[in-house]
């Protein structure tokens, strides 16, 4: 009997998209009045004559998707260069290489710190495919020190994870989720800052104490008995001043995305808010890649290469996006989103916000394994749910941070993560070990979750 494969998401959504479209047929339309910035009057539905989709609507709902979310896919685009330029000069690898020397013989500290750095990419810019470039740094340097290859893929998976969950500032699931929910990329942003240093500071306890354990007694090591024993490490490049410089124009371009995207006024700060939302940025993040690009010497022609592969490879993402809205535009189309909201009023209106925000991020567990890509799963379903938020009360941005902390938590252990079953592969650990080792560390979070989100529709 041949295996069953899990669709890519490609294909999930493309049945979702004839699913609507046979809704369409089913579901009776209806519309809600809506105020002069478009939010939905409470109480106000009624419904409509139906509006049908048929097949050509479903083939150019797509398309029409593109159009709709153009500012989002080109921004994801530009993201894509310019890592694609970062990680072209090397800097990113010469940066823990150069952490890893000045530890000799402290590695446990190697814990904490990489932990700590792999938070701080996934909670700023979603760094998650990215981590299979340090798999094979890492691994040979985490056994040779007497622990095991789960330690180091821990600090990899669990580091991006933790941060992911907590996404500050994440472009491909808080900013694309902010933009659908018509909310700041900076709404919320205080309790995700809590959330991150919680989150990371658990998972780098978690794994620092299975480390201590595997340490003291090899034996108790969950893949003990299995050839771990990685005697080539990967020569990583040294770190040259132009790289330091690249480093710093790094971190540079995320800290004034940071800033530019906090609403300082509406927060009471005497601080200027730039207001910048996606077509800034994306200019920003070009501007960026160009500069580091050229500093560091690759040359007008090596840096458009990179910044286009880097681009290439995250159009994928971009594609996910169009096809994904284009569900949104069958089920506008024929009138049924609305119809969609009213049954969720009927359903949450008496469930209150505690109810509803912890309904929500149970809703978004399974369809996170469904669609592992957040920025899809973002535009998919971010636009129904949010809307419902009114009418429990409850602010739009903590539906975001209900949606990405399930989504982020969901990509720690689901299969459908390719970076999750490569990093395993490449440490020869099995799937059911890594369960086996994480899946405590997945109830703490999940439950840590929750009471967050309670504490928050409660305040």
């Amino acid at each position: 009997m041949k295996q069953f494969r899990m669709p890519t998401a490609y294909t999930i959504l493309f049945f979702l998209l004839v699913a609507v479209a046979v809704a369409t047929w089913l579901i009776p339309a209806g519309e809600y009045e809506r105020r002069e910035d478009q939010t939905l009057v409470a109480g106000t539905y009624t419904q409509v004559e139906q509006q049908p989709q048929n097949p050509g609507d479903v083939a150019l709902a797509p398309f029409h998707g593109f159009y709709d979310a153009v500012d989002v896919a080109v921004f994801i685009l530009m993201v894509g260069g310019f890592l694609g330029v970062m990680m072209k000069t090397g800097a990113i690898d010469a940066g823990i290489a150069n952490i890893i020397r000045r530890l000799d013989g402290r590695e446990k500290l190697l814990i904490p710190i990489l932990m700590i750095f792999f938070g701080l990419g996934g909670t700023s810019f979603g760094m998650w495919e990215e981590t299979m470039a340090f798999f094979p740094l890492l691994i040979p340097v985490f056994v040779a020190a007497g622990y095991d290859a789960v330690v180091a893929i821990a600090v990899v998976l669990l580091g991006a994870g933790a941060g992911i969950m907590a996404g500050t500032v994440n472009p491909f699931a808080t900013g694309i989720a902010s933009g659908f929910a018509g909310t700041s990329l900076g709404d919320g942003i205080g309790l995700r800052l809590l959330m991150l240093v919680l989150f990371e500071g658990a998972a780098i306890w978690f794994v620092m104490a299975y480390a201590a354990r595997v340490k003291a007694d090899p034996s108790r090591s969950l893949v003990a008995g299995r050839d771990e024993r990685f005697h080539h490490q990967g020569e990583a490049p040294p770190l040259t001043g132009r790289r330091k410089v690249a480093l710093a124009l790094f971190a540079l371009v995320f800290l004034v995305m940071i800033y530019a995207v906090i609403p300082f006024e509406d927060m009471g700060l005497p601080l200027p808010a730039f207001g910048w939302w996606f077509p800034e940025l994306s200019a920003l993040f070009l501007v960026g890649g160009i500069a580091i690009g050229l500093i560091y010497g690759l040359g007008e022609e090596e840096t458009a290469d990179a910044f286009v592969s880097g681009a290439a490879d995250l159009l994928g993402v971009a594609f996910i996006i169009g096809i994904s809205r284009g569900i949104t535009v069958l089920m506008n189309n024929g009138s049924i989103t609305d119809t969609i909201l009213h049954w969720g009023e009927q359903v949450l209106g008496g469930a209150g916000s505690v109810g509803f925000v912890l309904l929500v991020f149970l809703l978004y567990l399974p369809l996170s394994i469904l669609i592992p890509s957040s920025s899809g799963l973002a535009t998919l379903s971010v636009p129904i749910v949010a809307p419902l938020a009114q009418f429990a009360g409850v602010d739009k941005a903590l539906v975001v941070t209900a949606f990405q902390a399930a989504s982020g938590v969901v990509n720690i252990i689901t299969p459908t993560a390719a970076v999750v079953m490569g990093g395993l592969a490449f440490g020869r650990v099995p799937y059911d070990r890594w369960i086996k080792f994480v899946w405590k560390l997945i109830l703490i979070l999940i439950l840590a979750t929750g009471l967050i989100l309670a504490v928050s529709a409660i305040l």
